[in-house]
């Protein structure tokens, strides 16, 4: 294999300037460049990454560590994060937490024992001492979708509180009044907030929360189903199942067909975090949609920026509603809400 010193025998020039000219640096002339770049290609010559890393304490590499690799949402939001990281000269290390903070700690424990240059993640537990001894450390870190309050890293997230607020109006413009909601783990920040959020836009409607009408899950479909059966066995029902996160909301309609009953003839369903999905489920659910493309390229520049010196910038965007049918017909919905019916 080439080596560094074989491209600069072919070029006719320094060791020193081939460098200079393959990290782009200003002062390398364009004749040079061109001989560097046609030495490269004869030769087959590729850098080698480790070596490069010693020598500039870098790697050029980023670890990101999402809570369920399963889940479309994460799924889309590794994409992205790949994506925008690749434009900006760095590679992903992804880990998939699969929602066990154990198995979190594994991830990140590795990542960092890798050297990478920063760490994005989205924490599958809020009490993690290791998340928190991590933060502090000198690598640096930002939170994506979920974080960890009290801990001193950027935070890249969405506010799906009025988007919420806009699903209770449309679901009580509908003539829903009983609304039931399968929450996401209490440790987690968006399973505490999305109840609170719901909690919050019902009492505007004088509209209750009954203990009943909150069931217990964690962001798994296996959750969404069982929660579900339990509302169904209440002496009253629900009108609304309202699942906090994608994964429940499609266990949550296995439920509701395994028992026979039509959405949203005989009951209502919505969920958090929009799908590419939920556009062909018969019928078509409404959904509380996140950007996640626009949230994967902040978090990752805010990384980028805390690695090379520069001051990172926290990211709240909105999220939106995406109405549907699986709530109900409604003769006039707000442009704004008008998408993918």
């Amino acid at each position: 294999m080439a080596g560094i010193k074989d491209v600069a025998a072919a070029a006719g020039l320094s060791v020193a300037t081939v460098s200079r000219a393959l990290n782009n640096h200003p002062s390398v002339s364009p004749d040079a460049r061109a001989r560097v770049l046609a030495a490269v290609e004869a030769l087959g010559y590729r850098p080698n990454a480790v070596a490069r890393s010693l020598r500039t304490d870098q790697t050029r590499t980023i670890g990101l560590v999402i809570s369920d690799v399963l889940n479309p949402y994460f799924t889309e939001l590794a994409r992205f994060v790949e994506e925008e990281a690749r434009t900006l000269g760095y590679s992903v290390i992804i880990g998939n937490a699969n929602e066990e903070p154990d198995l979190q700690d594994h991830h990140v424990r590795t990542l960092l024992e890798r050297r990478i240059d920063g760490l994005l993640v989205s924490p599958a537990d809020g009490r993690s001492p290791l998340m928190v001894e991590a933060a502090g450390g000198g690598t640096p870190m930002v939170f994506v979708d979920r974080w960890i309050p009290g801990v001193d890293v950027p935070v890249v997230r969405a506010d799906g509180r009025q988007a919420i607020r806009d699903l209770v109006a449309h679901l009580h413009g509908l003539g829903h009044r009983r609304l039931a909601i399968i929450a996401g783990p209490a440790a987690v920040t968006t399973g505490h907030e999305r109840v609170e959020a719901f909690r919050s836009a019902l009492r505007e409607y004088g509209l209750p929360l009954p203990d009943a009408y909150i069931g217990q899950g964690d962001f798994q479909a296996a959750s969404g189903r069982r929660v579900t059966e339990e509302f169904l066995a209440l002496p009253e029902p629900p009108d609304v199942v309202f699942a906090a996160d994608n994964l429940m909301a499609l266990g949550a309609l296995d439920a509701l067909r395994a028992r026979g009953l039509r959405v949203p003839q005989d009951i209502a369903l919505a969920a958090f975090d929009d799908i590419p999905w939920f556009v062909h489920t018969d019928p078509p659910v409404t959904a509380i949609a996140q950007p996640v493309a626009d949230l994967a390229r902040a978090a990752v520049r805010a990384l980028v920026d805390l690695i090379e010196g520069r001051p990172p910038q926290s990211v709240t965007l909105p999220a939106r509603l995406v109405v549907r049918r699986s709530c109900g017909e409604t003769p006039s919905i707000p442009s704004r809400q008008r998408s993918n019916l």
